[in-house]
């Protein structure tokens, strides 16, 4: 993994979040590749929940202060950074005080999804991808983890297709078991659309904007896949051994990182380890 370029996509990264599937994953594949020689970056949502002064975040002026349109408004975005300790290994966090200030991640004290998770699916989405062109990295392979983060392929292939930063960039989509009841937004596609995306692009969105779809959709626009749970719902499970792309099967925490590199090298990147 020397020398290759990995950009990290998570919905959940510890020690910033509880642990998960999702939040360990998306700690110890980057913890891996940098252990390699690689080169990574780390991108998470700036939840209500993260304690800043505790991990020390702080605010990066020269990549905050832009404003990404999401559904005709204008929504300013804010980008914090914070190291992991003993790691050298860098996180950056996707802010905005209307998206990310209440003190929860994804639901409600009553348990109920909040009503913007779509915008905010899709401002992370965006806002990602314009900090990474703020910093001209351009990765080798994107790895995305968590359903919130879940629209970056999407984007990335439709809105940003002409993006030369990314001309040469490979997604990976992590499929988890951790996701959602009931369905976003009813309006979510017509959200994308606004984008300029088309009515492909959101068939799935359009039919039921829910976790499984969410999740086909990120299928649909990656390179490659990789079941991030033993167990997957059924539909995913299926929809992942009917496409023609290739898909690592599950591999916990203490067996994977052999089957990462190999994965990110030769299935994704097409290279060996020799190259």
């Amino acid at each position: 993994m020397k020398d290759k370029r990995i950009l990290y996509v998570s919905s959940e990264v510890i020690p910033y979040l509880p642990e998960t599937e999702i939040s360990s994953m998306s700690f110890e594949a980057p913890r891996m590749v940098n252990s390699q020689g690689g080169q990574i970056r780390i991108f998470m949502p700036r939840f209500g929940n993260i304690n800043e002064r505790r991990h020390q975040l702080h605010e990066v002026i020269r990549l905050s202060g832009m404003n990404l349109v999401i559904n005709d408004l204008d929504m300013p975005l804010i980008i914090k950074v914070a190291s992991i300790p003993k790691e050298r290994m860098q996180v950056y966090f996707i802010d905005n005080e209307d998206y990310f200030k209440r003190k929860a991640t994804f639901t409600d004290e009553d348990g109920n999804l909040f009503e913007d998770n779509d915008e905010r699916a899709i401002f992370f989405a965006k806002g990602v991808i314009e900090t990474v062109k703020k910093l001209n990295w351009s990765p080798d392979i994107i790895h995305v983890h968590g359903w919130l983060a879940s629209l970056l392929p999407l984007y990335l292939r439709n809105y940003y297709g002409n993006e030369p930063l990314f001309n040469k960039s490979k997604i990976v989509t992590s499929v988890y078991d951790k996701g959602f009841e009931a369905d976003l937004a009813e309006d979510m596609y017509k959200k994308v659309l606004f984008d300029g995306l088309s009515d492909e692009n959101v068939a799935h969105l359009e039919k039921a904007p829910n976790y499984e779809n969410l999740m086909k959709t990120a299928i649909d626009n990656s390179d490659a896949v990789i079941k991030g749970s033993a167990e997957i719902p059924s539909s995913l499970d299926e929809y992942m051994e009917a496409i023609d792309k290739p898909v690592l099967d599950f591999k916990s925490k203490e067996e994977f990182a052999q089957a990462y590199q190999e994965f990110y090298l030769k299935d994704v990147l097409n290279e060996t380890e020799n190259d």
